[in-house]
């Protein structure tokens, strides 16, 4: 008997924390609007007698235990009406909220999503929670209410350069970002070269953006996670929004296929300057195209009490070209079906099916020249998700996915030019196979604690050919592989965060995690262009590798009116990839051999003080950062600034609510210039000046700075069924001369001198916006 009381012993520690008290009840359910009857995510339940609460998921659910007895639950949710209800609980039972919207228009000016002030004792840091409630007074470029922009006035996160979707966290580059849309993959997430994201925010719920402590459940990118979901239809009635502006004109329509049992969302958004442009009196003008477009859909369905199903996808696509000369056309699609189902209070689970798609096309017509490029990358991902909510105190997640891809590296075709030789690259595939487990744990009041492993096998697939380079990237051999896997990539990656209460209004957090990538992209600018190299990890691609540690410090002042944070932050970068000087990528078979490794180190410090509530609303960020890289056969394998590396980046943004009819805003923004590489010299050459080039990034673009206003007249007509406001902004309001790049000329007087010049792309940009609802 003693020997099985010893074995049983250690079990029941282990367990005990998951057992619940048969003193005590589980109350869950669904927390809705309702006025649409969509889920609310980041809803608080709380029993007031006892300060237990829980907060809802990204479907509305729910779930809290407490003693067996009479609660009262305060259920709150910012911009809606509080609601307060006592509820006899003897026994685990179900119950589902619906909360109305606020009818004071000033108090739905939030900052944050969730409840009104920083949660101390969640574990989960450097992690961001917008709704579109929190960007749409932010004043942008031409007007444009832009989620991506937003989240470039945030500690840690820079923008890639004037104008620009494109974004660095924490010294990571915009490739190291993963970018979900209801879990699908987006590539590019940028229309018109970068002035506008993909995302209309007409079509998003809410935005969560990781840049540190990524939960278990996230990997292949190691930045960043910005994860984005779509809103759900209305499942009440018909509705529709919308908005006309001097650059691009959107609509949404949502409503019930059958009432309060289904819904469908669709939303549909287009530029017009190539409408301008044709009515310009230059037939080459007028041959011109310079537009974008996106679609966004959805259909959410009720099939029971316990299981909903959702189809979502997303299909853009941008249009340049210039005469018969050149063009170039890119775009992302996406499609998701997801069906959850909750088998108890207790256990919940997620079962998805994902397609992602990103092309390009380019193409250059003269008569001296002419071909087309073409690039493409599928993927299809299968994933399976579990939640056990144990307790309040105990929440396990577990996973498995498996994920298959295919790039089709830039290949050339040529048309009547016989100077350009036609090139075809194989393709490139790979499969990714992981699975996860993580362990939200509260052990004592003060102390809360994640922890997970996330475990993956990367198949590099054979059936293709190979290449050996010399340190010079020269081609030494090659060899066809018939096998069907050529190699495997087996990471395990650890994630670790812990929060520690000190009092009532701070708290000490940290974290840790290790996470791989597989997939890379390959540029040599600072933003994200369209014709960026998509390429999988090989023979001779190593998955790029980080381990990041975090420690801050978290405070609420003024009964949460206010909160402040600091976080320092440490990364340690392996397998890093950049490019050789003069290489060449696209329609490249050897393109392998124009890349370098290396490794890399990030380090910062990010401050941020937020104010909830009242009249003036909004926060400042300051991040002080640095960005190394180093390889051999760059500076001398010497450490050099990355491209990304800003020594100072600040943020100010504000909201006042003038009245119930007027709102203000403005941002300001500075930050030091990016690393860059200028000549240091030039020389002759047949006659001909060439420019001469020592240490990579060792110079710097000059500091940036800007001011953006706007002014919202919403006059709120909530008795009526149509009401529309107006807002007007203006885009650098001092006109300050930002440079977006800087080029080198000889001086036309003196040939022998060099003289730099910026190229400025905005001034001052004013901007008019209608909006619209019914």
């Amino acid at each position: 008997m003693r020997p099985i009381i010893q074995y049983l012993l250690p079990i029941s520690l282990v367990l005990s924390p998951f057992i619940v008290s048969a003193q005590e009840a589980v109350i869950s359910g669904i927390i809705r609007d309702a006025n649409t009857g969509k889920p609310l995510n980041g809803a608080i339940i709380s029993s007031v007698n006892d300060s237990i609460g829980a907060s809802s998921d990204l479907l509305g659910h729910y779930s809290i235990t407490v003693p067996q007895r009479t609660h009262r639950f305060a259920i709150s949710y910012i911009g809606y009406q509080q609601q307060v209800v006592t509820i006899e609980l003897f026994q685990s039972r179900e119950r589902n909220f619906d909360l109305k919207p606020a009818a004071n228009r000033i108090a739905e000016v939030v900052v944050s999503a969730k409840e009104k002030g920083e949660a101390l004792d969640d574990p989960q840091m450097s992690t961001v929670h917008l709704s579109m409630k929190d960007i749409k007074d932010v004043p942008v470029l031409f007007g444009e209410k832009d989620l991506v922009k937003t989240i470039q006035l945030l500690p840690g996160v820079q923008g890639g350069g004037e104008g620009s979707t494109s974004f660095n966290v924490r010294g990571g580059d915009g490739g190291q970002n993963l970018i979900l849309l209801d879990q699908a993959t987006v590539y590019n997430a940028s229309h018109l070269l970068g002035f506008f994201s993909t995302f209309n925010s007409d079509a998003i719920k809410d935005v969560q953006l990781y840049k540190g402590g990524i939960p278990a459940q996230f990997g292949g990118r190691i930045s960043s996670v910005l994860d984005i979901s779509m809103l759900d239809g209305n499942k009440k009635q018909f509705s529709g929004e919308g908005g006309l502006g001097i650059i691009a004109s959107r609509l949404k329509l949502e409503g019930p296929i059958v009432r309060d049992k289904s819904s469908f969302l669709f939303s549909a958004r287009r530029s017009y300057a190539d409408s301008f442009l044709k009515l310009a009196k230059s037939k080459d003008m007028a041959n011109n195209s310079l537009y974008f477009y996106d679609l966004n859909a959805k259909l959410s369905f009720n099939l029971g009490k316990k299981t909903s199903l959702y189809l979502s996808g997303y299909h853009g696509k941008d249009k340049l070209k210039y005469s018969d000369l050149f063009n170039i056309a890119w775009g992302n699609s996406t499609a998701t079906a997801g069906l959850n189902h909750r088998f108890n209070d207790k256990i919940s689970s997620s079962t998805s099916l994902i397609y992602s798609g990103f092309d390009y096309q380019a193409g250059v017509s003269s008569e001296q020249i002419d071909f087309q490029v073409a690039s493409k990358i599928r993927n299809i991902n299968a994933k399976q998700d579990f939640s056990f909510y144990a307790n309040t105190n105990n929440t396990i997640r577990l996973g498995v996915a498996a994920l298959a891809q295919s790039i089709r590296p830039a290949n050339l075709a040529t048309g009547k030019s016989q100077s350009v030789n036609p090139t075809a690259i194989e393709s490139q595939r790979g499969i990714d196979l992981g699975g996860y487990i993580s362990h939200e744990w509260k052990p004592t009041t003060n102390l809360s604690i994640h922890y997970g492993i996330h475990l993956h096998d990367f198949m590099v697939l054979g059936k293709r050919t190979f290449y050996q380079f010399d340190e010079n990237g020269k081609p030494i051999s090659e060899k066809r592989d018939n096998s069907r896997i050529a190699k495997h990539y087996i990471n395990l990656e650890p994630r670790l965060s812990a929060s520690l209460l000190l009092d009532e209004q701070s708290s000490l957090k940290a974290s840790y995690n290790r996470i791989v990538q597989n997939l890379h992209q390959l540029t040599n600018t600072t933003a994200s262009l369209p014709t960026d190299q998509y390429v999988l990890s090989s023979l001779n691609i190593k998955p790029q590798r980080v381990d990041q540690a975090v420690l801050g410090y978290f405070r609420t002042f003024a009964n949460k009116q206010y909160d402040f944070s600091v976080e320092a932050y440490y990364k340690r970068l392996g397998n890093q990839i950049d490019i050789r000087n003069g290489a060449t990528l696209q329609a490249n078979a050897y393109f392998e051999g124009e890349l370098l490794f290396g490794v890399g180190r990030a380090y910062g410090l990010e401050g941020y003080l937020r104010k909830n509530s009242g009249r003036l609303k909004g926060w400042i960020s300051y991040t002080l950062s640095k960005s190394r890289r180093k390889f051999n056969g760059i500076n001398g394998g010497n450490w050099f600034n990355a491209r990304q590396d800003r020594t100072h980046d600040l943020a100010v943004v504000a909201n006042y609510a003038l009245s119930n009819t007027w709102t203000l805003s403005g941002t300001f923004v500075f930050n030091t210039g990016n690393a860059v590489t200028f000549p240091s010299g030039k020389y002759l050459v047949n006659g001909k000046s060439l420019f001469y080039y020592t240490e990579r990034n060792g110079y710097r673009m000059p500091d940036y700075h800007r001011l953006d206003l706007s002014a919202t007249y919403d006059p709120h007509h909530t008795n009526k069924r149509f009401h529309s406001s107006w807002t007007i902004g203006i885009y650098n309001a001092y006109n300050r001369k930002n440079a977006y790049t800087i080029d080198f000329r000889e001086n036309k007087t003196n040939p022998n001198l060099t003289e730099a010049y910026k190229i400025i792309l905005f001034g001052i940009v004013p901007s008019v916006t209608w909006n619209f609802k019914f």
